[in-house]
């Protein structure tokens, strides 16, 4: 049983890390670190839709 959760552990951070679903988290966490009040979520997601259109990367188009 204890395996079984151990790797239902690493496949949950493994989808949350491959998604960016852990991004929002590592944001709160900073601003609180800096006491900062943190934008929305949907903010957040559109500023990181912004960026990646703006700076495409590894894309090809």
């Amino acid at each position: 049983m204890t395996v079984v959760l151990e790797v239902a552990r690493k496949l949950r951070w493994y989808v949350r890390e491959l998604t960016g679903e852990a991004k929002w988290d590592d944001y709160v966490a900073e601003c609180a670190a800096f006491g900062e009040q943190p934008m929305s979520r949907r903010q957040f997601e559109r500023r990181r839709d912004q960026e990646r259109e703006q700076l495409p990367g590894g894309r090809c188009c």
